[in-house]
């Protein structure tokens, strides 16, 4: 039996398969690896992703450097927005159902009144004083905003579940901001910074050993939303409220129902004029009266929507006192009316009047800063009228 014909040309087609395998690859080794920031978002998502992931996004624009006006202030965030994911005009409302409902899970809230039932030695003036002093810490090392309101929440949690001595209140304190700097920060502070800003009262095994205790305690669960979480959302909202307002009243005229989907392609449609000083003004506003509310242990048992509408509202109230500072806009994203925001509101009033936390004074000196446009020293009306508790623009 004559043996089979064997093609002369399939051993040089393998050896030249190999050689260009093998000069790709060398390729893939020298290209430049492409940092996170550039990767644009894919249809294909990764359905197995983590449901605490739909944060990320905003995460990451932070920590990449962010543009300055011609005077060295930061731009405010609203700027990105139009391509922020989370604001995607076909997921804006179910992201925002999603991190309400969020918000509520027992898990990730600290009981209302932890300082009358679990706490003895521990008081809300000495809760103050440490987060007033977290203040400073997180602008010593130049954390992100993130950083701060998570180690506040889990400062509160922990409390909720854990008898503490007040000798070792700042140590869950430190320990609470490393393990959030680990959570949100590119490059977080190594403990040996947080001892050292303790002026050594700790060492660096009892930072590690309540860092372990707070993730114990925690169990695990580190993310969630915050109040900073749901004021960039609320203040988007703000920023492009008289365009909401118009397409809101079409509706009602028309006698169709109001779609975020479609009003945001309606904005886009219409594009919005850059950011003057006065939008400024009124982020950095929101900003420092949602700082202010971090002071105070009466704030613990509002939600943080609740926080960050009432913000919006106290900001807008500040800035223009004689006009209503809700609208049908802010309420149909919110669902909040100024009468459910009036305890709150009127709590955060009188931390920025100096009614109350007087004494507190890191966060006040952070924002009588140039770079914060000096927000800390807007002028505000000692009391705000019932009246505009009182909304109109919608029947629920």
């Amino acid at each position: 039996m004559e043996p089979k014909s064997v093609n002369p040309t399939r051993r040089p087609q393998r050896e030249a398969k190999k050689k260009a395998v093998a000069a790709l690859c060398e390729q893939q080794r020298k290209r430049k690896r492409v940092p996170l920031g550039e990767i644009t978002n894919d249809v294909n998502t990764n359905a197995n992703a983590n449901a605490n992931d739909v944060v990320l996004p905003t995460q990451k624009k932070r920590n990449v450097s962010t543009s300055s006006n011609s005077d060295g202030t930061p731009v405010p965030e609203k700027l990105e927005k139009f391509e922020d994911p989370q604001l995607c005009e076909t997921y804006v409302s179910d992201i925002y159902d999603y991190l309400r409902n969020m918000e509520v899970d027992s898990s990730k809230r600290p009981l209302c009144d932890y300082i009358q039932k679990v706490q003895r030695d521990v008081n809300a003036s000495m809760r103050g004083v440490l987060v007033d002093w977290l203040v400073e810490v997180a602008e010593e090392y130049k954390l992100v905003s993130d950083t701060l309101y998570f180690s506040v929440s889990y400062i509160d949690r922990f409390l909720s579940l854990n008898d503490l001595t007040r000798q070792k209140l700042q140590l869950l304190g430190v320990a609470s901001m490393l393990v959030a700097s680990k959570y949100e920060e590119i490059k977080p502070p190594e403990v040996e910074d947080f001892c050292y800003i303790t002026d050594n009262t700790y060492s660096k095994e009892e930072v590690l050993t309540m860092e372990a205790d707070i993730l114990k305690s925690l169990k695990f669960e580190l993310g969630g939303p915050t109040i900073k979480t749901f004021l960039r959302h609320v203040c988007f909202i703000d920023y492009v409220s008289l365009y909401v307002e118009w397409y809101y009243c079409f509706c009602i005229v028309a006698h169709i129902s109001f779609s975020f989907s479609v009003c945001r392609r309606f904005i886009t449609k219409v594009g919005l004029e850059g950011v003057d000083a006065s939008e400024l003004q009124f982020e950095f506003l929101c900003s420092y009266l949602a700082e202010l509310s971090l002071l105070d242990y009466n704030c613990v048992k509002f939600l943080p929507s609740m926080v960050a509408a009432s913000v919006v509202f106290l900001a807008r109230f500040m800035l223009s006192p004689k006009t209503h500072p809700w609208n049908s806009a802010i309420y149909e994203f919110t669902r909040y009316k100024p009468a459910d925001l009036k305890e709150c509101v009127l709590n955060i009033h009188d931390l920025y009047l100096g009614r109350k936390g007087g004494s507190l004074q890191a966060v006040r000196d952070k924002y009588k800063q140039h770079k914060f446009k000096c927000v800390a020293t807007t002028p505000s009306p000692p009391e705000i009228s019932l009246s505009f508790f009182e909304f109109r623009g919608a029947d629920p």
